[in-house]
This record gives C-alpha cells, sequence and structure tokens, in this order.
C-alpha cells in the first residue's frame, strides 16, 4: 500500500474492521492481562504485529498531530500503530544526510517529546521494546535542541540545569524515566540502550543497569540482562564480565541468566555458581 495522508479515524476503522476474536483472547492471555497480572484491563483486537505494521507502513505519512488519538485508544495494536508511525518519521530524520539539518533536528525533537509525553501509553512491554530504541535510543546518539524546559516531568535542582547541554539533557530525560514510579516508563530508560550499545556506547547501559539492578519487578530483571547482553557482545565482553564480578552477588538470577546467555557452557555454570 502507498504511504498516504489519513488521519488517525480511519486507521482505527481499520484495524477494527481486521478484528479476529480469536487471536484476540490468545493476545489477552499472553500479554497478562487479567486481574493483578502487569497489563490488567488492556484490551485487544486480535491483530497480529505483521498486520499491525503494514497498516503502520500505509499511514506512515500521517501528521503527527493525529498520533496522540492512537496512543490514547483503548485497543492496544491501535497504540502499536501510533508508536510504529512515530519511528517510522524519527527513521527517516534521522538519515546521514540530515544528521545536522536544523529542521531535522527540530522535527527529531518534537517526536521525542511527543512519545515522553505519552510514555506510559506504551503501557506493555512489547510497545516499548518496539518504541524506545528506535526513537529514545536513537535520539541519546543525535544532536538536539531540546531544553530541559521542554520536559514537564523532570524538575531541575537549580536554574542551572535550564541551560545545561544536550548531554546532561539526555541524562536528565533517561533519569526521569528510571526513577519514576511507572513500570513502563522505567523499562524504558533501560531497553533504549539497546540502541546506543549496538552503536558501540556502553556507558548508558551500564548506568541504567545498575539503577535498576534491585528492580522487584521480573520484568525489569529480564530487561536488564538482556541489555547487558547485548552490551557484551556489541561493546566488550569484559566490560560484560567486569560489571557481573561486581554485583553477580547481588544481581537477581534471572538478570544473571540472561546477561550471560551468550558466553560459553563452562562460563556459564561459574557464573550461576
Amino acid at each position: 500500500m502507498k504511504p498516504k495522508k489519513i488521519v488517525a479515524k480511519e486507521i482505527i476503522a481499520t484495524m477494527e474492521s481486521l478484528r479476529d476474536e480469536g487471536q484476540r483472547q490468545v493476545l489477552m492471555r499472553f500479554f497478562k492481562t487479567g486481574p493483578g497480572e502487569y497489563g490488567e484491563g488492556d484490551e485487544f483486537l486480535g491483530l497480529k504485529v505483521p498486520q499491525t505494521r503494514e497498516v503502520a507502513k500505509a499511514a506512515s505519512d500521517t501528521p503527527l498531530c493525529e498520533i496522540p488519538e492512537l496512543l490514547m485508544s483503548e485497543w492496544h495494536e491501535v497504540r502499536l500503530c501510533g508508536l510504529l508511525i512515530m519511528v517510522s518519521k524519527f527513521e527517516k530524520l534521522s538519515t546521514k544526510r540530515l544528521l545536522h539539518d536544523e529542521e531535522a533536528i527540530s522535527k527529531r525533537d518534537e517526536i521525542v517529546a511527543l512519545y515522553l509525553k505519552y510514555a506510559e501509553r506504551a503501557n506493555n512491554w512489547d510497545l516499548v521494546d518496539l518504541s524506545a530504541p528506535k526513537i529514545l535510543g536513537h535520539w541519546l546518539l543525535l544532536p538536539t535542541r531540546l531544553g530541559i524546559s521542554s520536559f514537564a516531568d523532570i524538575k531541575p535542582k537549580d536554574l542551572n540545569a535550564l541551560e545545561a547541554k544536550p548531554s546532561d539533557i539526555k541524562t536528565m530525560v533517561l533519569d526521569a524515566l528510571a526513577q519514576s514510579n511507572n513500570l513502563w516508563r522505567q523499562r524504558m530508560s533501560i531497553v533504549c540502550t539497546w540502541k546506543t550499545s549496538q552503536q558501540g556506547d556502553p556507558s548508558w547501559c551500564l548506568r541504567y543497569a545498575e539503577m535498576h539492578l534491585h528492580h522487584p519487578h521480573d520484568l525489569m530483571h529480564k530487561a536488564v540482562g538482556w541489555m547487558l547482553r547485548e552490551m557484551g557482545k556489541r561493546c566488550s565482553m569484559d566490560l560484560l564480565r567486569d560489571f557481573l564480578r561486581q554485583h553477580v552477588h547481588e544481581m537477581p538470577r534471572t538478570t544473571l541468566r540472561y546477561a550471560i546467555e551468550k558466553m560459553s557452557e563452562a562460563e556459564r555454570k561459574e557464573w550461576m555458581r
């Protein structure tokens, strides 16, 4: 399908027409939507991810101002579609040719600000994992003109923070996510480091892996271990081993198992001991 500018209501209507009750029940169980579970109350149409991707691809030129209506939808797949459209827009603005283009920087910053404003609408692990690395993680690697005043959730300790340089702004943004009381914002702060590790920068992963090391939720144990594993694979296995030597006796077993997954069987057994 050729991309065209369509509004949120058209996207929602298209996705609702693809509703599959049988698949809906499967997804409700898989994403733990029952009482007391992490996805409690989430509603599904029953679309598979490739179907949602196809709709998002066809709607990739939908104006950014239409995205909030998608993100506020009760339907999980519609929120995912909105996030995937944002990913597509961000990637188109992040080519080598546009890296330092002022208009592209402004538009990328607009997408990041919108993403953070509606962060809690990415309220399951798949929504976070399919968007945070490609929007937030990629942004960490790019020029930005955003100031701290652009983010309502961040309250600087002093006025000097308002003049912080871009690298400080980025750290403040991720720290605010990591220190929030929302599981999905917290997951964003660690999962977005997948992108920075892919580009050879281990510092973001190490910072937020340590910050979340004692998190009580299993979803965060898995995320931290996964990101540590990717950091080791992409950046340095010696850095991973150094981190493990420092924290192995305090980290959750799930985190450790995920982190050492790419090591030899003999080394895995040694770390698990």
